[in-house]
């Protein structure tokens, strides 16, 4: 069986994007996935694949694929020795030089959605790849127990220009009342109480995942923790403003965003009232 290595380093959102594709995959090649430490956890958990440094990348495959797209990825790939490397094609990658590193761009339809969009990608690499059913729900810890059914808001977001108006959250959580619960991340502590309603303990990525699981309702903007909760089969309501919902949206509940993409591309112009609906 040739050895197959997967780059996709980050972000979080991004990871959780690419597992189906190498679950697809995974039965055609002995896979390893160079990767974050950070996000370790969830691949081998839930992809059920190895994972390494960069620093182990050398001499080991003999083909790559690069789901990120960037230079430092694309270099990764050069430096890994495989003889086959595939990227995206040229138009469909955002630092265009980094498909001087492949030997194989594969096109995709950019209409879909991302994780089809890595999909795609795999189907360079063996054809016949069916979108695999995916179970995130083994990466949930057995703890923090107590916040079932609560409607949980995510006020963070990896860019400020993601960001829903801190009053808006304070306005929506009045409304939700005690139902309410703010889960927050590294920093993110003052935002989270900003928003006025109960805040959920410190957590790692499993301990969120727990909760997200457990919810009824997850809102919150194009941030990780919302395709966590949407792969996790939780009920999510995306809030988009300046990223495409039909290609960014939580996977499967598109129809559950509520978006200004279309018209203004900005957070400010979704209301409260659009959420309550």
């Amino acid at each position: 069986m040739k050895r197959l290595l997967v780059i996709r380093l980050s972000a979080f959102g991004d990871v959780i994007h690419t597992i189906p594709a190498v679950v697809a995959l995974r039965k055609f090649y002995d896979l390893d996935w160079v990767v974050r430490a950070a996000y370790r956890e969830l691949v081998e958990i839930v992809a059920g694949v190895r994972t390494i440094s960069w620093k182990e990348v050398r001499g080991h495959h003999n083909v790559v694929v690069d789901f990120q797209g960037l230079i430092k990825s694309a270099l990764l790939a050069r430096i890994s020795g495989a003889k086959e490397r595939y990227g995206f094609a040229r138009p469909f990658i955002r630092e265009k030089p980094a498909a001087w590193f492949m030997n194989h761009h594969v096109p995709i339809d950019p209409s879909t959605h991302v994780i089809e969009w890595n999909l795609q990608l795999a189907r360079g690499l063996e054809s016949n790849l069916e979108m695999p059913r995916v179970d995130f729900t083994p990466f949930a810890a057995s703890d923090p127990r107590g916040f079932e059914r609560r409607i949980v808001l995510i006020p963070g977001a990896g860019k400020a220009e993601k960001h829903w108006p801190i009053e808006r959250f304070r306005q929506l959580a009045a409304q939700i009342g005690s139902k309410a619960l703010v889960v927050w991340g590294p920093g993110e502590r003052p935002l989270a109480e900003a928003v006025g309603a109960e805040v959920a303990p410190p957590t790692n990525f499993r301990e969120l995942a727990r909760i997200l699981r457990d919810a009824s309702v997850v809102i919150g903007s194009d941030t990780g923790p919302l395709h966590l909760a949407a792969a996790l089969g939780t009920r999510v309501i995306g809030l988009y403003g300046p990223t495409n919902p039909a290609r960014n949206g939580p996977y499967g509940q598109i129809a559950n965003c509520i978006e200004t993409f279309t018209t203004t591309k900005l957070m400010n112009d979704i209301a409260v009232d659009s959420v309550v609906r």
